[in-house]
């Protein structure tokens, strides 16, 4: 029997309200722009570094991009907690991750319609060595934030995570003390 795809997995679709009302392979939901559930979670280092990489070749959706959250699709009856801590120790390839702490929700629906998302986004911190999945990362480090800044507009960033990040940086300043 050969392994199911990536493309094959069975996901919730959800209306504007993120109510299921429905379930397809991520195949025809990437493929129909349906909007479906995913995570995205920005991880840490103790030195306060931030887990930068480079997606494989083979995904997808944006593939050999730079991103800045690890994630993924939420699986059909999994919730967004669930999938966050699943998705970041798959992706970092660690056990025993401390489970991710929810920050906003997040809406990604480019004007296109290419790839819709109803997601959430998280943080978390990783002392732990990363071994990151070869089938999922090509490269990975982790950078000072001040590194990630300066790397916005030099390297090709996912658009989703691009914009997560905005609304994340967005989202600290409204919490940030005001002088």
């Amino acid at each position: 029997m050969e392994p199911m795809s990536a493309a094959d997995e069975i996901l919730d679709i959800v209306d504007e309200d993120d109510r299921v009302v429905g379930r397809a392979p991520r195949g025809e939901i990437y493929a129909r722009g349906l909007l479906h559930r995913c995570v995205f979670v920005f991880v840490r280092d103790p030195e306060d570094r931030v887990f930068v990489h480079r997606r494989t070749a083979e995904k997808l959706v944006f593939p050999s991009l730079y991103d800045m959250f690890v994630g993924g699709v939420v699986g059909s009856g999994e919730s967004y907690d669930e999938a966050a801590l699943r998705e970041a120790e798959e992706e970092l390839g660690v056990s025993g991750l401390d489970t991710p702490v929810p920050l906003f929700p997040f809406r990604y629906d480019p004007e296109d319609g290419s790839y819709r998302a109803s997601a959430y986004v998280y943080e978390v911190r990783c002392p732990l060595p990363v071994n990151p999945q070869a089938e999922e990362i090509a490269w990975h480090a982790f950078l000072p934030e001040a590194e990630l800044e300066r790397r916005l507009d030099e390297w090709a960033w996912v658009p989703d995570g691009l914009a997560a990040y905005e609304r994340l940086r967005a989202f600290r300043a409204a919490r940030a003390p005001h002088a």
